[in-house]
């Protein structure tokens, strides 16, 4: 699960609620007796088992079966293991401060600095976090990557141990934001040290000179290990079509300028809350690196967007700057969800400094996703793409929508390959995108329209102009902070809770001090290295996961039409995801009372 799913599953529509961490002696002591205990005291409840029962020494994965036997994060996951990925052990962790900060609940605050303490103990040597730890040593680790993550055929990021960090899907990110929050609550020298040691981190890994100048790689410190290519099987499938292109075209992705995921934009809202929370103002410069380097990795028209990745130096021809293949289901092309992204980045950053800069090529951008579109019979023709308004992937030069696929059935047999065939393209990596391109010529409208009072006005209640220590937000986990939540006078609006709806809330537990839902992703057990026997069939094609010796995680409603599989309902158990959304409910609901 994406980072930007999880915050879509957490969030809640917003209201004119507005607390922060100040309001909330006088909130607590102007509350009506009336059924506000009754929720504090679900608050303490839920919370306690999760930290006591459920948490390993205080960390978490994603979901678990009632009896703990079976875990699993984006993968199954040993018990041993915390999973740094949302949402995961920093997500628990942002949840349950946030809870205490409503509630006032030491309950509340000793889970959230347990979890914060085991990130700590996740925290790598050079500062920051991979996706995984494992309490149990690296050798266990190092076991765990060679047979589950090595056959998780659709999971390339698990298929090799580096033992360095990521700032994919906001793993080092979300963490370090926990331990930040943990240190201004009440200072603790562990936390300290660790939150010392995650800033020179992100600074020690931004890119110094050249094009790629201040942006950031997806993993740090460089593992000349890595894998620079992808197997390719000896005997192909026979419907397999010419003209395809396949494998990391640029070789290890590791190392090259990343925006998946919003890295940068996470990255400089971190180091955005170290300026106005500790007042950290030699952070500055970084920031403005770093948007800079967003500006400047925009690609020349009519093609006026942004890779998944870029190439951080020239190589095989191509100059620093290029768009560049990833994994080897994200071709070397232009993204529309990226760009969408990154457009929206610089609306922010022009809100952060004032500069009309981050705007003039803006409209470039606007009109080249207008100028690719998903075609009506593209949507008609393959329904995972009927919601979608433009492809993924657009080819360099062409401009044509260029779509993934696979052929196999397990890491061994199988491969992913592209081509401009629409149909049949994979469930699990979406061959289309919902982008909104009113809203962007609408955000660009408005902000070109700004008088230079209202742009001299965003720029001094801008963080960049924070001078001594302000309070952060106190509130992290109903929604996704942005970087305009940053500025002094945000709405800091929480959503509206009613009384029926916290009530509902409470009556889900039952007698037990936990939820329990639908697990909706599980994953055949390791059984073993998986057969190089060539398949020939394609039912795997669609589908999250393969046959049975493909560890990757899949909705057992909707597994392959091979034997032996069957469709059937997920087990029923804990899910973080639902644990953290019924927790901010009842936050918001306490907050508000």
């Amino acid at each position: 699960m994406s980072r930007r799913t999880f915050a879509r599953l957490a969030a809640a529509p917003a209201a004119a609620l507005v607390l922060g961490p100040a309001d909330r002696a006088s909130a607590a002591a102007a509350a009506p007796a009336a059924g506000r205990g009754d929720i504090v005291a679900a608050v303490d409840r839920v919370t306690a088992f999760m930290d006591e029962h459920v948490s390993y020494r205080g960390g978490y994965v994603w979901s678990y079966l009632p009896d703990l036997s079976t875990t699993w994060g984006e993968m199954e996951a040993r018990r041993t293991m915390c999973w740094i990925q949302p949402p995961g052990t920093p997500s628990v962790g942002h949840s349950m401060l946030d809870a205490y900060h409503a509630t006032g609940s030491e309950v509340c605050y000793r889970a959230a600095k347990r979890t914060g303490l085991a990130l700590v103990d996740a925290q790598l040597a050079c500062g920051g976090w991979n996706y995984i730890h494992d309490t149990a040593g690296q050798g266990s680790l190092r076991t765990w990557y060679g047979t589950i993550g090595a056959n998780g055929w659709r999971l390339e990021e698990f298929q090799h141990f580096y033992g360095n960090a990521t700032f994919d899907d906001a793993a080092t990110a979300t963490a370090a934001q926990l331990i930040l929050r943990l240190q201004l609550e009440r200072p603790h020298p562990k936390f300290e040290a660790a939150l010392d040691r995650a800033i020179r981190f992100v600074v020690a890994a931004q890119y110094r000179g050249g094009v790629a100048d201040g942006g950031w790689p997806q993993r740090f410190p460089a593992f000349s290990g890595s894998a620079r290519q992808t197997p390719w099987p000896d005997e192909l499938p026979s419907w397999l079509p010419a003209g395809i292109r396949h494998g990391m075209e640029d070789g290890d992705y590791t190392g090259h300028v990343t925006f998946n995921d919003n890295v940068l934009g996470e990255n400089i809202k971190f180091l955005l809350m170290c300026v106005t929370s500790l007042g950290r103002r030699d952070l500055i410069p970084n920031v403005r690196r770093a948007m800079a380097c967003l500006h400047r990795m925009q690609q020349p028209g009519p093609q006026a967007g942004w890779g998944l990745q870029h190439l951080a130096r020239a190589a095989g021809g191509r100059q620093a700057g290029a768009p560049a293949g990833a994994r080897s289901y994200e071709p070397r092309a232009l993204v529309t969800h990226t760009t969408q992204t990154n457009v929206q980045q610089l609306f922010a950053y022009f809100r952060l400094t004032g500069d009309h800069e981050f705007l003039r090529r803006a409209p470039e951008a606007i009109a080249w996703l207008e100028s690719c579109r998903l075609t009506d019979q593209q949507r008609a023709e393959n329904p995972l793409l009927a919601s979608s308004t433009h492809p993924t992937f657009v080819e360099l030069g062409t401009n044509r929508a260029r779509f993934v696929h696979r052929f196999g059935s397990n890491v061994r047999n199988g491969a992913y390959y592209n081509d401009h065939d629409h149909r049949d393209t994979p469930s699990h990596y979406g061959g289309g995108r919902k982008v909104d391109t009113a809203a962007l010529h609408a955000t660009y409208d408005q902000l070109m329209s700004m008088s230079r009072s209202e742009v001299a006005g965003l720029r001094a209640r801008s963080p960049l102009a924070a001078r001594g220590r302000r309070e952060l937000p106190g509130y992290f986990s109903a929604r996704d902070l942005g970087l305009d939540d940053l500025f002094r006078g945000a709405d800091l609006s929480l959503p509206t809770v009613t009384p029926a709806q916290a009530d509902a809330v409470v009556s889900g537990l039952g007698d037990r001090d936990h939820w329990l839902t639908r697990i909706g992703s599980i994953t055949n057990p390791y059984q073993g290295p998986p057969p190089t026997t060539p398949y020939d069939g394609k039912a795997c094609v669609s589908r999250h996961v393969g046959d049975l010796y493909d560890t990757s995680p899949y909705d057992p409603l909707s597994p392959p039409q091979m034997p032996p599989y069957t469709p059937q309902a997920g087990p029923l158990g804990i899910t973080t995801s639902d644990f953290i959304k019924n927790l901010n409910t009842l936050t918001a609901y306490a907050a508000g009372v």
